[in-house]
């Protein structure tokens, strides 16, 4: 299942709300969201029992309460009274001058089964059964909740750095527009197409070091591989064409208000052309208003 987010902008939000609700699937990185917020002053709990959430609200809201910013974690471990939270949140909306709101991570399931597979943590839902099948469970179970979300984030293409980052500046914002997260993606066609991709540049046409033997265990981040490309005419033509086209996208989408863009590159294996292009279009793009950039190479460790 591959997640769109549902409305973009959510950084002066973030910045503008009193009281967050943090919900969405095991595995897309709520925990971390949520230390990146108590990091900004929020107030954070944890798998907060249901029948507290509205009290938790009022003392938002109370004259000379400390708790100015309340941040909280929904999620499937409510069990039976998580049927209970859509009836819940409608309540918490009415209460006036609190200005919540209900962000809902997400991420494809080839990324969550890779995430509890690193961190050897059992899925809630899976404990007897394969874990793509508590996966779905869960989905079915937060399907309502997250028909609700003000802000669904899908944070397939974030490291646990990135996704902390991400929300540490979304909070940062303070009035001023939110800055889009670009990351630029290499990856192999041959192992197939990244789901989180927003744009695609297929680079295969440019020259190959993988059939020149002393290159062929090399990286796009090896000095030597990095030479020989720019060598090549059709390479730096490539990238200056690249670039200008990026410099004219990125601000549109940004004026948009987009969160986040995939720039994915990729060539046959993902390990030479597409990891140089990559790297070179970050270097060329520089500072551009109203983003930060990421790099991520997908397939380059991954065998010829």
């Amino acid at each position: 299942m591959t997640t769109q987010k549902k409305t973009d902008g959510v950084g002066a939000r973030v910045a503008e709300a009193r009281f967050v609700i943090l919900t969405g699937v095991s595995g897309a990185g709520k925990s971390h969201a949520i230390r990146a917020l108590e990091d900004l002053g929020y107030f954070c709990v944890d798998n907060l029992p249901m029948t507290l959430v509205s009290t938790m609200a009022s003392l938002a809201i109370r004259a000379g309460s400390d708790l100015e910013k309340v941040a909280i974690v929904v999620d499937v471990r409510e069990g039976l009274q998580l049927s209970d939270f859509p009836a819940v949140f409608r309540r918490v909306r009415r209460v006036r001058g609190l200005k919540p709101l209900l962000i809902y991570l997400d991420a494809n399931d080839e990324t969550l089964v890779r995430r509890f597979s690193e961190t050897r943590r059992p899925h809630p839902l899976a404990h007897d059964r394969p874990i793509l099948e508590g996966i779905r469970e869960e989905r079915r179970l937060l399907g309502p909740i997250r028909k609700l979300a003000d802000e669904i984030i899908d944070t397939s293409a974030f490291t646990v750095h990135e996704l902390r980052e991400a929300f540490l500046s979304m909070s940062r914002q303070s009035g001023r527009a939110s800055r889009m997260q670009v990351t630029f993606l290499s990856f192999g066609f041959k192992h197939g197409v990244p789901p989180e991709s927003d744009l695609v540049l297929d680079v295969r046409f440019l020259p190959n070091p993988h059939f020149v033997p002393k290159f062929k265990r090399m990286s796009g981040l090896d000095a030597g591989v990095v030479d020989f490309m720019n060598s090549h005419p059709v390479t730096l033509d490539t990238i200056s064409r690249f670039t200008a086209l990026l410099k004219f996208l990125l601000p549109l989408y940004a004026h948009e208000g987009k969160s986040y863009l995939t720039v994915s590159i990729g060539c046959t294996g993902g390990r030479h052309r597409s990891v140089y292009v990559a790297e070179a279009l970050r270097k060329a793009l520089g500072p551009v208003e109203r983003a930060r950039f990421h790099v991520r190479h997908r397939d380059m460790g991954m065998g010829s």
